[in-house]
């Protein structure tokens, strides 16, 4: 099979944000599995759309998808997942602020992801703007661990870390391969 990246960095990249994301899915239907579905049925959504992106990236980096393929639907899913998990049902926070910047950060996360999404000749959005994109993302990761962990801890709290960098992970990847992409269509 010939992939889409030559150079042994963009391979790396692809290969380790694959890896990190299967074994944080794995992780994550794990606790599913072990608490019931009764309490965890969000998060098998949200890993519904994580495989998706991780099958999706796959199928860019050997080529069986086209760019405009990949924008669309990983942008969109990336976006149900912010949607999902962090605008319409968001985590009960200990911390107000917290919240309240998380809040503020995912529907700046949806803007971008919007614009991203909508621009006809989106190859010239800029490497900055992209990595805004995985940034703002990580942000939104950190500011939520930061809360776990400043409250009690409990049987659920290595499950919540684990899934809290799943889509910071996908973003990373997504970002990868774009960068890649405005640099090839750039020379």
């Amino acid at each position: 099979m010939q992939t889409r990246f030559k150079e042994r960095g963009k391979v790396i990249d692809i290969v380790i944000t694959a890896l990190a994301v299967m074994l944080s899915v794995g992780t994550m239907l794990y606790g599913i599995f072990h608490y019931g579905l009764k309490d965890t049925w969000p998060e098998l959504v949200l890993n519904i759309f994580y495989i998706a992106c991780v099958v999706m990236i796959w199928m860019y980096f050997f080529n069986r998808l086209q760019a405009k393929q990949f924008n669309y639907w990983c942008t969109i899913s990336v976006g149900i997942t912010v949607m999902l998990r962090d605008i319409l049902f968001p985590p009960q926070l200990a911390y107000h602020p917290i919240s309240l910047a998380c809040l503020t950060l995912s529907v700046a996360l949806i803007i971008l992801l919007t614009y991203f999404y909508a621009r006809k000749d989106w190859k010239s959005y800029t490497k900055r703007n992209l990595w805004l994109i995985c940034i703002i993302d990580m942000l939104i990761a950190l500011l939520y661990n930061i809360d776990i962990l400043l409250e009690p801890t409990d049987e659920f709290t290595a499950y919540l870390l684990t899934e809290i960098w799943i889509r910071p992970t996908i973003t990373y990847g997504l970002v990868a391969c774009f960068v890649a992409e405005t640099k090839k269509s750039n020379k």
